[in-house]
């Protein structure tokens, strides 16, 4: 017996046919508009800019408005505040009695100079001035021996005139009464008129004497006190050999060899105060106009900030550079050194809601005059006016907004170009 399968039961079906062609074209078409879409643009930029440069090959930074603190950054040395230099106030041999770096007191004789010659000038005006005290002591002995003569000769010439007056009275009675005869009446008046003249004439003299003997004492005394005087200014000198340290610290350097001959007014040495130290520091010429005693400073010691003012500006500029010193107003620095370098930044003003923008290369490059102000890609060359710059930021003044965006490394790679695209 024969079993029937199931093929008759079983039905052909036709496959449909798609058209892979037209979904091929469909794919390339969208592909080649997402591909436009990209390449236009950046066909557009390439047309309109002057260069190409890598996007990082640049630093870029956004203009903002905020608090602007004008600075000036200084290098500075640790010096101390009171640091004495010592010079020779005679010619001669010096001695020192110390060793650079040794401790000494205020009044420690540190070295001694012998001057032979000051020495001996100073004894040649104490022995003038002993002569001229002698003179002056003599002086006035003379004086008081002169006025008592002369007091004497006041004195007889005033009992001549009592007894002249006494007998002219006498006469006077004697005439009257007719006993004396006119010729002795009249002699005994004119013995009292001569009597009168002589005492006036002896206490004239007396008082010109008087005088004459004052200003001769006085005259000494002048002659003695400015004797005296230049007996103490070669006495201070001979003291002054002896070279002794005006502080208490450590004796500094030594500029001059022991046992050789030094002229006047020769450095010698240098004591060195380290109870309290200053920042010596050196600004730009171009900021000396800006300085000013009293400015803020901050400097930073071991990764601190200590407070300090400017207390001193020198006058002159040297080498380019004005020196200034910068004295701790609170709390100093632990343990600092003589010539110890620190960095110090001077604080010269500070102004709210300020439009600014990171301090970069691109001042150089285009000397502050424009900046490539990025935008979609593109740096544009754009003029800007600039105003106060500090270490870390310029103030902009015209040609920028808020907001923007400019190129602040330097500009130099890109030759002058209006334009400029960046690729990434």
């Amino acid at each position: 017996m024969k079993i029937a399968d199931t093929s008759s039961q079983d039905e052909k079906l036709t496959p449909k046919k798609t058209n892979k062609k037209l979904w091929v074209a469909g794919s390339t078409s969208l592909l080649l508009v997402l591909l436009l879409w990209q390449i236009i643009p950046a066909a557009r930029s390439w047309s309109q800019s002057d260069m190409s440069v890598s996007l990082s090959r640049v630093r870029i930074d956004t203009v903002k408005t905020a608090d602007f603190t004008r600075d000036i950054s200084a290098q500075g040395q640790v010096v101390a505040a009171v640091s004495p230099k010592l010079y020779a106030t005679a010619e001669g041999t010096i001695s020192l009695l110390l060793d650079a770096g040794t401790e000494v007191k205020q009044g420690d004789v540190l070295a001694i100079i012998d001057s032979p010659e000051l020495n001996n000038r100073l004894q040649q005006e104490q022995a003038t001035l002993y002569s001229l005290q002698t003179s002056h002591d003599r002086q006035k002995i003379l004086a008081k021996k002169q006025q008592l003569t002369d007091k004497k000769a006041v004195d007889i010439a005033l009992m001549t005139l009592t007894t002249a007056d006494r007998e002219k009275r006498r006469a006077d009675q004697g005439f009257e009464k007719g006993v004396v005869s006119k010729i002795e009446h009249e002699k005994a008046q004119d013995d009292l008129e001569t009597a009168k003249v002589q005492h006036q004439h002896a206490v004239e003299d007396a008082r010109l004497n008087k005088e004459n003997l004052d200003f001769e004492v006085q005259s000494l005394a002048q002659q003695l006190q400015r004797q005296r005087l230049l007996v103490e200014d070669f006495q201070r000198q001979v003291d002054g050999l002896q070279v002794r340290s005006p502080v208490n610290g450590l004796l500094g350097n030594l500029a001059v060899e022991n046992k050789t001959y030094i002229t006047k007014n020769q450095l010698i040495l240098s004591v060195v105060d380290l109870s309290q130290f200053e920042v010596e520091i050196a600004v730009p010429e171009s900021y000396a106009n800006d300085l000013v005693i009293g400015l803020p400073v901050e400097v930073t010691a071991e990764q601190k900030i200590y407070l300090g003012k400017l207390v001193t500006i020198s006058p002159e500029v040297f080498e380019n550079q004005v020196k200034g010193r910068v004295r701790f107003t609170k709390e100093a620095p632990p343990a600092l050194r003589q010539n110890q370098r620190l960095s110090s930044r001077i604080l010269l003003e500070h102004r709210e809601d300020v439009l600014q923008v990171a301090r970069g290369q691109f001042l150089d490059s285009s000397n502050g005059k424009f900046a490539y102000k990025v935008s979609n890609g593109m740096a544009v060359k754009t003029p800007i006016e600039l105003g106060a710059r500090s270490l870390n930021s310029v103030e902009i003044l015209a040609g920028l907004q808020q907001g923007d965006q400019i190129i602040t490394s330097g500009t130099d790679i890109f030759n002058g170009a209006s334009t400029v695209q960046l690729n990434n």
